[in-house]
């Protein structure tokens, strides 16, 4: 997906927090650290890892392709492409508002280690709050 793409899947998909451009993207996208993992046009997984840890950076499914998996397949392949780069554990924020991807990364062994009041900014200029979510990352074998 280019980096035009990525920015119309996520405006589809987040208000709030704000939806990242396509200027953003082609900044991460030109990241060595970072990589993408897709599923066709219906859904991607930001993420980067670094210094033995991997952060989920974004996630977008498109609303027409929800409830298939689609979101449960990307953070499974991305688990398995942060250890690959050598990370123990992997972490995210997500907003204490959307609570379908909370109950998603606590039914993939991610637990609630913080809160950041505040972090997101609604168009309107109101707060919201981010969940800090962290898991512990298996060692695969032959590592």
């Amino acid at each position: 997906m280019t980096p035009d793409a990525l920015a119309a899947l996520h405006a589809r998909c987040f208000r709030s927090p704000p939806p990242w451009s396509a200027a953003d993207f082609a900044g991460f996208l030109a990241d060595p650290l970072a990589f993408l993992l897709v599923e066709g046009d219906a859904g991607f997984l930001l993420g980067r890892a670094v210094a033995g840890e991997a952060e989920l950076l974004t996630l977008a499914v498109a609303p027409e392709s929800r409830r298939r998996g689609l979101a449960r397949q990307l953070v499974m392949r991305f688990l398995y492409q942060a250890r690959l780069r050598g990370a123990d554990a992997a972490f995210l924020e997500v907003s204490v508002e959307n609570a379908a991807a909370i109950a998603l990364y606590e039914s993939l062994g991610f637990t609630r280690s913080g809160l950041r009041r505040g972090y997101y900014r609604t168009p309107e200029g109101d707060r919201i709050d981010a969940v800090v979510m962290a898991r512990a990352l298996a060692a695969m074998p032959g590592s």
